[in-house]
This record gives structure tokens, C-alpha cells and sequence, in this order.
């Protein structure tokens, strides 16, 4: 698909990460209206709210875009996500005869602060990049029983904490946490000192499910895609994870992207799954092409210096797909709720430069990584600020997420002070 030509003049640029095509949702404030929800075209914002309003939008007979969420939206169902994003190309196409009402509503996204773009129901994180896995389990059981006997059956996830989903821009504490080396003959109570980033993509549940559904009906589910970073304490995650798996060491912080990506958009850039060793059981299977081809990168930037380019990957490399993610999720009879976030999992490719975490960029610390400042890195530092960057690239256009940025605030002296 070429790019779509709009009336908007910084939405036809090449390097924009918002054309028409794109037509990301998310929500914003400015300094003169509350948080409200908007659509990015190139360096501005469709204030909804105000369309819905001005009766340039009309999905029900009550309004939709009066609270500063997308999960009234997503409740309204598949006709509705088809008919809103026709109506956004239509108001926002070139040579649109509605363009002279529409442009009013356009704020500058230079002037706005960005939101959590959904109310987050309940949050899983999977462990479903392969790569990742192999990765992982090499360091700590070796490469030849680096992967559980049940991985390549099932994608492997675990519940975490909705309460603890925050947007980019937001700091993030370094945790205080049980850590417990192997020559120590107790734990003790102290900072993470192995805080570490994974380089991952959320899927939003859009439909609520009550029930096993198979891999067809859970991709018709999901509403849209974020990059998201699930935060993680290695050192307090290696004390605590046997034998249920981690809690504490991922329950700090995870951030997403400001901007919900639409299946919609990213359609033209649908791929397969890679070859597997293993056929998956028929509840299971792919149904076609389940993944996206979407580049990836994570950059690191010491307080006051550069960043630096970590690693770069792309979504196709997982192993699972969301789909599929989220029908195993239901196969117990487990309900799924409109705004439930699933992690994909660390997005790790096959060469070294390409790997998720720095727990595989330093293999665990034992080969620390250097920045284009001089400086190494085996974790995060106080001061760092990490970004997710990805996008989809279409013929002379791209789809992008906007940033997935955190910055690393020291952990507090004494977390129970009063």
C-alpha cells in the first residue's frame, strides 16, 4: 500500500511516524483542557472529543470521546474500530470538502502532554521469544536443556500488575528487593543492583471473551499494538522466581508507548511465524500470517550524553504471536476483559546485536556492553534513559509507535521511612 496523501502537510513526510495510514489513538492534555483522547497525523493531534462534539464523529447515540480512555471505544466492537478509522480518512484526506471544519481541531502535538492511552484491565507478560529463551536458559542451565520441555508447546506467561502499566516519559524508581548471591548464606533487603530493560510489544484485548476462543477469534480480538518495556530486577528476580516465577522483580514498572497502534494499520505488514521444530497442538495452530514486521530498536543514554543504539530486531522474530498468546490465555475458561495488556515477551534475534535485554547483551554481566560515550554498561545505571523505537515500513511511508521512554531515578535511601 503507497502512502496515503493527507491534508495535513507533516502527515505526507516519509519520516513521519504518523501518516494517514497510520491514524495511531492515544490521549493528551494541553494546558488549556483536561486529558482527552486524540488521533496523531504527523506532528498534530485530532482532538476526538471535540470532533464528536462538533458531530465530525458520530460512532453511538451517546457519546464516546467524553472520558480520557479508548476502552468505551474498543467496548463498541469491530464495525465500530472499521467505521471510526473510515471516518478519520475521511476528515483527514486530501482534498476532504470537511477539512475547513476539521482543521480547527488540530492541536499541535509540540504543546501536549501525553497519557496512559486505555484503562489497563489486568496485565500478562508472556516469555515467548525464542531467541530470548534459548538465551537465558543457556546462561543458567546450558544450551542443551536451555528451553523447558514445554516451551515449544505452550507460550509460557505469567499474571503481573495492571496497578504498575505507566506511559512513556514516566521515571521509574530502582527497586529495593530480597537479593540473595550464591555465596551469601541469607538474603538481604537492598537496591537492585542488576535493574535491566526487555524489549517488547503489548497487544490489547478489545473484546471480552467468556470461555475458550480459537487463534482466528482472539486476532479479531485485539484492538491495537504499543512497544513496551517490562522493567526487571534480575538480582531480586533470580532469588525469588523458583519455584512460581517472578513477582516482586517485575512488579516496579512496565511502560508502553503513548500511541495505540491499530491492527488496521499494521495489515499490510502481517508475516508468519517462524518454522518450528514441534507441531503445536490443533487449538494452537496458525491460522495465516499471525506476526508483524515491525523494526525494533532500544537506545540508551547516560544522564547529560548520547544515546546509544543497544540492539535493533523485529517483531517477527517471536515465536508466538499474539493470537496466540491470547487464546492459550483463555483455554481454562479464563475470561478476557476489554483492556487487558499482554507482553509479548523479550524480542531477542539471532546475532548478538540484535538481543532484547541486557542480561543477553552482557551475558549476564560477564562481557559488559560500551557506549558511544566511553562508558559500559552490564545493567542500568541511576541516570539512563532507555528508549523503545519501532516501526513498520511501508512504500515511501512508515508506521510508527512513538517513543517508549523511561529515565532511571537512584532507589530511595530508606523505602520505609515515614
Amino acid at each position: 500500500m503507497p502512502l496515503m496523501k493527507s491534508w495535513v502537510a507533516s502527515a505526507n513526510s516519509a519520516e513521519t511516524p504518523f501518516p494517514l495510514n497510520n491514524l495511531p489513538y492515544g490521549v493528551f492534555s494541553t494546558e488549556d483542557s483536561d486529558p482527552r483522547c486524540g488521533v496523531a497525523i504527523g506532528d498534530m493531534i485530532l482532538d476526538c472529543a471535540a470532533a464528536e462534539e462538533a458531530g465530525l464523529i458520530e460512532l453511538s447515540d451517546e457519546p464516546v470521546f467524553d472520558v480520557p480512555f479508548w476502552n468505551e471505544v474498543m467496548e463498541l466492537g469491530a464495525e465500530a474500530w472499521d467505521a471510526l478509522r473510515a471516518r478519520l480518512i475521511q476528515l483527514l484526506a486530501d482534498g476532504s470538502p470537511e477539512q475547513a471544519a476539521t482543521a480547527p481541531l488540530l492541536v499541535p502535538m509540540a504543546d501536549a502532554t501525553l497519557h496512559l492511552p486505555l484503562l489497563v484491565s489486568e496485565y500478562t507478560d508472556f516469555y515467548a521469544g525464542k531467541n530470548h529463551a534459548f538465551n537465558v536458559g543457556s546462561m543458567f542451565r546450558g544450551p542443551e536443556n536451555a528451553l523447558p520441555p514445554n516451551w515449544l508447546h505452550i507460550p509460557i506467561g505469567y499474571n503481573g500488575r495492571a496497578s504498575s502499566i505507566v506511559v512513556s516519559g514516566t521515571d521509574v524508581r530502582r527497586p529495593w528487593g530480597q537479593l540473595k548471591g550464591p555465596n551469601d548464606e541469607a538474603p538481604r533487603f537492598a537496591p537492585c543492583a542488576r535493574f535491566d530493560l526487555e524489549l517488547e510489544m503489548g497487544a490489547i484485548v478489545g473484546r471480552a471473551s467468556d470461555g475458550p476462543i480459537t487463534v482466528a477469534e482472539a486476532d479479531a480480538n485485539i484492538f491495537g499494538y504499543v512497544l513496551l518495556n517490562d522493567w526487571s530486577a534480575r538480582d531480586i528476580q533470580a532469588w525469588e522466581y523458583q519455584p512460581l516465577g517472578p513477582f516482586q522483580s517485575k512488579a516496579t514498572a512496565t511502560t508502553i508507548s503513548p500511541w495505540i497502534v491499530t491492527k488496521a494499520a499494521l495489515e499490510p505488514f502481517r508475516t508468519n511465524t517462524p518454522a518450528r521444530e514441534k507441531d503445536l497442538l490443533p487449538h494452537l495452530r496458525d491460522c495465516g500470517p499471525m506476526l508483524y514486521d515491525i523494526d525494533l530498536s532500544v537506545t540508551l543514554a547516560p544522564k547529560g550524553k548520547p544515546a546509544t543504539t543497544l540492539t535493533r530486531t523485529n517483531y517477527s522474530a517471536m515465536y508466538y504471536s499474539a493470537a496466540q498468546q491470547l487464546a492459550h490465555h483463555t483455554t481454562s475458561g479464563c475470561p478476557m476483559n476489554v483492556g487487558d495488556l499482554l507482553g509479548s515477551g523479550t524480542i531477542s534475534g539471532e546475532t548478538k546485536e540484535s538481543r532484547g535485554s541486557l542480561l543477553e547483551l552482557s551475558w549476564g554481566g560477564k562481557e559488559p556492553v560500551t557506549l558511544d560515550s566511553g562508558e559500559t554498561r552490564s545493567f542500568l545505571d541511576d541516570g539512563d534513559t532507555l528508549t523503545l523505537h519501532g516501526a513498520a515500513k511501508g512504500d515511501g511511508y512508515q508506521i510508527g509507535f512513538g517513543d517508549c521512554t523511561g529515565t532511571i531515578l537512584p532507589a530511595l535511601t530508606d523505602p520505609y521511612a515515614r
